[in-house]
């Protein structure tokens, strides 16, 4: 079994906060991240998929193809984005990193287990001291 990674930057606005919730309760949950102005982040992903050598090209998938997969289904779609009204596959959901995470993953899955690949981590850094790890 290997595993390999590629990293994506993308850059996106979102603020955290439920419509069914009072500002006061929004920012006592979620702080200056419930903002109504919104706020953004300069993100980074990493996403890690695992499985075998194929003997024929010495890869377990082309870093190309996977850079083109993420690219077409995720960042393109998210990059310089509103989370929360721009991006489709997050709607109705708190756009939070940890939903973030679950929404690629959910994304990317049919993809990588069709280059005969399983997906093995989606890792978004929000900040350089805050990161998401999703297994599925």
């Amino acid at each position: 079994m290997i595993y390999i990674t590629r990293k994506a930057n993308f850059n996106a606005a979102h603020k955290l906060s439920r419509q069914d919730w009072s500002d006061d309760k929004n920012l006592a949950v979620f702080g200056k991240c419930s903002n109504p102005n919104w706020h953004g982040h300069n993100y980074e992903l990493f996403v890690t998929v695992k499985g075998e050598v194929n003997p024929e090209t010495g890869f377990l998938v082309d870093l190309k193809w996977l850079k083109e997969v993420m690219n077409t289904y995720v960042v393109d779609k998210i990059d310089h984005r509103n989370l929360n009204l721009d991006v489709d596959f997050m709607a109705g959901k708190l756009a939070s990193t940890e939903n973030l995470a679950i929404a690629i993953w959910d994304i990317l899955l049919p993809h990588i287990e069709a280059a005969n690949a399983s997906l093995h981590c989606i890792k978004i850094y929000e900040t350089e001291n805050n990161f998401v790890e999703y297994f599925g």
